[in-house]
């Protein structure tokens, strides 16, 4: 069914046990009612749905049969669902029903009252992923994801295990504390970061408002992020459109100011808050993956965050393979949430 392309190759040194490999099941598949080719990279999901979840309007993609086990699939920024693409059809190959939500703030995903705070703290966006799990009659999720992705679903593990099946985190850890926030990092690691303090301004308001300057932004941020992945700009394209959904500067503004202390979240969240400042560890069965070229990446294999995870733990370390791990290494991604299965059910 998938072609592995290479991944002994792609995975470090660091990786701790053998892949829980996806088996090849021919050509091609059906997937929730559309065939594909399983070997030709994909474009599109078969059709976008929209959920009533809490205080959304949820766009979301879905592949696979409709009892399978629930796989949930979360991007990042400046992303979107097209990271998974690639992803969403090898697992549903595999007998799960898989998930793939715009966050809010992005896509076709929408407040479904102009009176709600656009807020973009943490907590919200894990309260997002209950309301939806619960809309869709999904108790327990494999929950997947990079980047804002692996903080929101982190942030279940930790605080709703019992929603959680496993995890796969891309970059481990993702919890904030804005109390260490407060703190300076190595001048390389600041300069990295540069976005969070252009959107700190009204410059970088206004930059982010202007549309050609946010798809300039994001373009610069991909390569920076990627150094190794040659995406085309058709690729781009597709997930630029998602930042045209009426909420996206104003979600992307407060997220990062937030994290900063540059702007207040909204009072309901504060014992949330609280909680997760703490930093909970998580004992849902983990599988962590780093790309070997991902700015972001902390030095150390894992090693800086392994003692926040304390149950069933597996880490990669992916060679060559930058920030957007899922669209960079589809096989792999996908073989981390078997495995993460896997170690569930040892």
């Amino acid at each position: 069914m998938f072609n592995r392309r290479s991944f002994g190759k792609i995975v470090g040194a660091s990786a701790v046990g053998a892949p829980f490999a996806i088996r090849a099941t021919g050509s091609a598949e059906a997937v929730n009612g559309a065939d594909f080719v399983a070997d030709a990279p994909h474009t599109s999901f078969a059709a976008l749905r929209q959920i009533k979840a809490g205080e959304l309007n949820v766009g979301y993609a879905e592949a696979g049969p409709a009892h399978g086990p629930a796989v949930v699939l979360l991007h990042g920024w400046p992303y979107d669902i097209h990271s998974y693409v690639d992803v969403a059809p090898l697992l549903a190959a595999e007998g799960y029903r898989v998930v793939v939500p715009y966050l809010r703030g992005y896509g076709t995903t929408r407040f479904r009252s102009p009176r709600t705070f656009r807020d973009g703290q943490q907590s919200v966006f894990a309260l997002d992923l209950l309301a939806l799990m619960d809309a869709l009659g999904i108790e327990r999720a494999i929950l997947a994801g990079y980047d804002w992705g692996s903080r929101t679903a982190d942030i279940v593990a930790a605080l709703w295990p019992n929603r959680c099946k496993a995890l796969v985190s891309v970059t481990g850890y993702l919890i904030t504390n804005r109390e260490k926030n407060k703190q300076p990092q190595p001048p390389k690691v600041e300069w990295a970061w540069w976005y969070q303090y252009y959107f700190a301004t009204r410059r970088g308001v206004l930059g982010l408002e202007n549309p050609e300057y946010r798809r300039q932004l994001a373009r610069l941020v991909w390569r920076f992020n990627s150094p190794t992945w040659r995406f085309d700009q058709a690729t781009f394209a597709r997930t630029a459109a998602a930042f045209r959904n009426p909420d996206y500067v104003r979600i992307v503004i407060h997220n990062y100011r937030w994290r900063l202390g540059l702007a207040a979240g909204d009072p309901r969240y504060d014992g949330l808050e609280g909680r997760l400042a703490k930093g909970p560890v998580i004992d849902v069965p983990t599988v962590t993956l780093d790309g070997g070229r991902d700015p972001f990446t902390p030095a150390g294999g894992g090693a800086s965050y392994r003692d926040k995870f304390s149950g069933p733990y597996a880490h990669r370390t992916l060679k060559g393979i930058g920030h957007n791990v899922p669209q960079e290494a589809p096989e792999a991604f996908a073989d981390a949430v078997v495995e993460a299965d896997g170690l569930r059910r040892r």
